[in-house]
């Protein structure tokens, strides 16, 4: 994306606790963060804002942004577009995002990688049914991860989403580790 040091940014998805390295991480290494806008949909911010005090916070539900339309010059998400809920939720999350971002860039792990990223537990969510795969991920004391937590996503049904949402002239960038695709990037630019 080569942000400039004018351009806004809005990053969809912010943890007000970071549980890992890759948390937050826009906001842990961009060089002007008085240019980021950070939407999360918890309501204490006390922690992020402490962290990063030129941020400016915003509680917000992704799929319903109270931005007008090209508010910003990058819309930003990284690794939230799985945990919105189905697909008709991660539709209405992909157009805000296109909507208020004049440029786009969003990340999700593959589906159909090997190993499922959250979890780190290797093929059985390609084998088992989602329900059979939320019981045995109840039964290893990972039941956090079951349920609505993640609605992981293939490269064609990322593609779809993109479509359906209206995104135009995207771009899915195939991430790879160890020759598998581990994540996907989607990017676009909004048509001049």
């Amino acid at each position: 994306m080569t942000p400039g040091p004018t351009d806004r940014i809005i990053d969809v998805g912010v943890n007000t606790l970071e549980y890992s390295e890759s948390d937050n991480f826009l906001e842990r290494h961009y060089v002007h963060p008085e240019n980021i806008t950070a939407v999360g949909v918890e309501t204490d911010f006390t922690e992020f804002k402490r962290r990063y005090p030129a941020v400016t916070t915003i509680t917000s539900d992704g799929t319903r942004l109270p931005f007008a339309d090209h508010a910003f010059d990058i819309a930003y998400s990284n690794a939230v577009i799985e945990h919105v809920g189905p697909r008709d939720k991660q539709i209405a999350f992909l157009r805000e995002l296109y909507r208020v971002g004049k440029r786009g860039y969003i990340t999700t792990p593959n589906r159909l990688f090997p190993i499922e990223v959250h979890t780190r537990i290797p093929l059985l969510h390609l084998l088992l049914s989602k329900p059979a795969f939320d019981r045995i991920l109840t039964i290893l004391g990972k039941s956090w991860a079951a349920g609505d937590y993640m609605h992981l996503l293939s490269e064609h049904e990322l593609r779809s989403l993109a479509i359906t949402a209206g995104v135009k002239e995207f771009e899915i960038i195939r991430n790879r580790f160890l020759g598998w695709t581990m994540t996907f990037t989607l990017i676009w630019k909004q048509p001049e």
